[in-house]
């Protein structure tokens, strides 16, 4: 059995293995997805000696078993939601809609914070790297790859640690797009199961890692 990862920044090191082949591109970039993405994120830039940014997506948690997504919003608004599940679960359209709204002012209190005083990115025509600290349903990581498509990237490249198989196929058959999944446990049981520590990153660190970049010469900006 795989012996799990005993943080997000060896996982980190350890994906970033597997992306050797986009080292040093000078039309390649690495988005890390906050909070949990970035820390893996920062690992695979460094490595990689590319420039590093962040973009913010959010899940839509259904209402009482927040960690199944019945959709999720990017930046740039970006909403998807499945329909299929909402109506199987019998979710009603008001506590969809207080669930965008939640989570569309979480959305911005997070680019708020982690622009500062930065430009907007500029993806594009560009080989842009999504990184998450993992791929359960892959929902979040939809919402990403769609806004990232609208904004002219190239190609996109999918990349965490641990994913579901379903996901990683599901993100394989998608067109301009690429995926790297360093471990494809069956059974899954959730991307938290595959990490000895799994706590919940914070903004601090997000920032801290930001300023790291910035400090080492990985180009640390962000989207708005």
């Amino acid at each position: 059995m795989f012996q799990r990862f005993k943080d997000r920044r060896e996982a980190g090191v350890l994906l970033a293995k597997n992306l050797m082949m986009y080292a040093g591109q000078a039309d390649a970039m690495v988005l890390g997805l906050p909070r949990g993405g970035v820390p893996i994120a920062f690992e695979v830039a460094t490595a990689l000696d590319l420039p590093l940014d962040v973009f913010v997506v959010r899940k839509l948690g259904v209402p009482g078993q927040q960690e199944l997504a019945m959709g999720s919003i990017a930046s740039g608004g970006i909403c998807l939601v499945n329909d299929a599940l909402i109506k199987s679960l019998q979710v009603p359209e008001v506590a969809l809609n207080e669930t965008i709204k939640r989570e569309k002012a979480e959305l911005d209190r997070r680019e708020r914070l982690y622009r500062g005083n930065r430009p907007p990115i500029d993806v594009h025509g560009k080989t842009v790297m999504i990184v998450d600290d993992g791929l359960a349903t892959g929902a979040t990581m939809t919402a990403a790859i769609t806004a990232i498509k609208g904004l002219g990237a190239s190609h996109i490249v999918v990349a965490a640690p641990v994913a579901s198989r379903e996901a990683c196929q599901d993100f394989r058959n998608m067109n301009n797009v690429s995926c790297v999944c360093g471990f494809t446990p069956e059974p899954f049981y959730g991307v938290g199961f595959w990490y000895q520590n799994f706590g919940q990153t914070s903004d601090f660190e997000v920032e801290r890692l930001l300023a790291r970049a910035d400090a080492g010469g990985v180009t640390a900006r962000h989207y708005v």
